[in-house]
């Protein structure tokens, strides 16, 4: 049987097909690295689950060198909008800035018509390896590879790769082969969700009506689709079980007629806030609902595992091309897991206060809201979603505590381990507005802002030993002569001001994802070469590199 059994060999093997797994693919080959994807299924899925994607998530879709083509099979979206107990509206949840990350804030899209870009995407690419039709039934490593096999209608078939990324779902086989629990729980209230057709609903924005006699959420889509989630009473259904279609037309008569053609999909579901115990488990990563699952009231479960990607696989190419030690993928977990968790949390909240079948809570609730939103912090609370956990990095790839603690500059330290929005940019080199992100490139990069020519060369070190571009950022009306080689970033629309007003006579080491490493001012730069040092690998010949092979099939 293993002589008959087909073989790859390749950088990374990705376990699932869906939105985390297809986008860990496309960033790892943007990045150069060969991969196989694995899918049980014999093609991307045609059922709507997830129905939010937000800016963050189109912003790493950018690195991978396809935003445009999801922007195709977006609304772009404006935010939340929430109801009271008589369904008025209460407030609009939205962007404190828009269009500070380069795209619309929450954008409806539906589940289906991403799969189909991303793969396509993936098909297109000749570093990559699409396979459906494939059940991974084991997952074996060393300490130099690790080796995933599978089964399909043809036979079965081996792949020897460097990494392994299980995500493959809520129910992921790679998460149990390695004996990985989950820790929260599963929440005993049944919810219809039906996705309709031919809708009248023409907003861009999601609402949320806080009714106690019938919580419910409606996302109007793109083309006339529309996602409608109704709380189900006792007798009315159980989780799993086929939705009556008297029921559906009963829920949804407040808002349209239907018939039976125009439900795309309808389940009664019960919804899970769990977080995987380990993320990592030696050459096995869990991302996307494999590491953690959580109620859809924030609408960032999927935005959650395109995170998870957009972390991890800078991180993987830098380990496979020799660029950083193995130990660096450890900051995987440490910086994904808790910003996971309270995700996790805000969702949960938001279903138990939004949603919740009491009268007299929600009117509380109604009563405090409509107190705070009074009050210019209040407003700005829930308008802004400062409810929201920022993504913040503590710990991993961050250096938060620079040799020198000067008040000057703490606020600026504040931001290490965030990610500064993406303004439009015109640059000396290319001579064009641009969005930073295009100006700044997939790799790392220290942005001198303000600072003073002689701090330059202090820096040069570092850029070396980080492979970083060099940007001066200037916070004034001017042109500034390039020093050091260093391009020249200018302001165009007050973006670059808002900012990097923070980092002024400081430089900032942006990581490849483009969150914040390191804020330092000229003087404390051996400090940072010193931090940043074990991040990296030393190689004494850049021919040593092994090139990243295509997948290759060995026989």
């Amino acid at each position: 049987m293993e002589s008959s059994a087909e073989k790859l060999s390749c950088d990374v093997v990705v376990v699932g097909a869906g939105p985390s797994g297809m986008s860990a693919a496309a960033l790892l080959a943007a990045r150069g690295l060969s991969v196989v994807v694995l899918e049980r299924r014999m093609g991307t899925s045609n059922e709507p689950k997830a129905i939010s994607l937000d800016d963050e998530s189109l912003r790493i879709y950018q690195q991978a060198g396809i935003a445009e083509d999801v922007l195709a099979i977006i609304v772009p979206g404006t935010g939340t909008r929430y109801y009271d107990s008589n369904n008025e509206p209460l407030f609009q949840a939205k962007a404190a800035v828009p269009y500070r990350l380069g795209y619309p804030f929450k954008n409806p899209f539906a589940q289906p018509d991403l799969e189909r870009v991303l793969a396509a995407g993936l098909v297109r690419n000749e570093r990559v390896s699409l396979r459906f039709g494939f059940e991974v039934i084991a997952v074996d490593q060393d300490a130099d590879s690790a080796r995933v096999t599978a089964v399909g209608a043809g036979g079965p078939l081996t792949v020897d790769a460097r990494f392994v990324l299980g995500a493959d779902g809520g129910r992921s086989a790679v998460r149990e082969l390695l004996g990985i629990a989950m820790t929260g729980r599963s929440y005993r209230d049944v919810w219809l969700v039906v996705d309709t057709l031919e809708d009248p609903h023409t907003e861009r924005y999601g609402m949320h009506h806080g009714d106690p006699i019938r919580p419910h959420v409606i996302v109007p889509g793109l083309s006339g689709r529309c996602r409608y989630e109704f709380l189900l009473f006792p007798g009315e259904g159980e989780a799993g079980g086929a939705p009556d279609f008297g029921l559906i037309q009963r829920l949804v008569a407040p808002y349209r007629r239907i018939t039976a053609e125009q439900v795309e999909r309808a389940v009664n579901y019960r919804f899970n806030a769990v977080n995987a115990d380990r993320w990592r488990a030696g050459r096995v990563f869990l991302l996307g609902d494999a590491a953690h699952m959580m109620p859809p009231f924030a609408g960032q479960g999927l935005n959650s595992g395109i995170r998870d990607a957009g972390n991890l696989a800078w991180k993987i190419a830098e380990v496979v091309n020799g660029k950083a030690p193995d130990a660096v993928l450890d900051s995987y977990e440490s910086e994904r897991k808790p910003h996971a968790q309270a995700t996790i949390g805000l969702s949960v909240r938001l279903g138990s206060v939004v949603m919740t079948t009491s009268a007299r809570a929600a009117a509380h609730r109604d009563a405090a809201a409509r107190c705070a939103l009074d009050t210019p912090d209040g407003r700005a609370f829930f308008e802004e979603m400062r409810y929201r956990p920022l993504a913040r990095y503590r710990t991993g790839l961050v250096i938060n505590n620079p040799a020198t603690e000067d008040p000057a500059i703490s606020g600026a330290l504040e931001l290490v381990g965030t990610a500064p929005g993406q303004p439009l940019v015109f640059d000396t080199a290319s001579r064009r507005p641009r969005r930073l992100d295009d100006v700044l490139g997939t790799d790392w990069a220290i942005l001198g802002v303000d600072v003073e020519p002689g701090g330059w060369n202090l820096v040069r070190r570092l850029s070396e030993l980080t492979e970083a571009a060099r940007w001066q950022v200037t916070l004034s009306d001017s042109l500034p002569r390039p020093v050091d080689n260093a391009g020249v970033l200018l302001d165009l629309d007050g973006g670059l001001y808002r900012e990097f007003e923070p980092f002024r006579g400081c430089f900032v080491l942006l990581r490849p994802d483009r969150f914040i490493a390191a804020v330092w001012r000229p003087e404390d730069t051996p400090t940072i070469i010193s931090a940043v040092t074990s991040w990296r690998t030393r190689i004494s010949n850049p021919a040593d590199l092994r090139p990243a092979p295509e997948p290759q099939l060995i026989r």
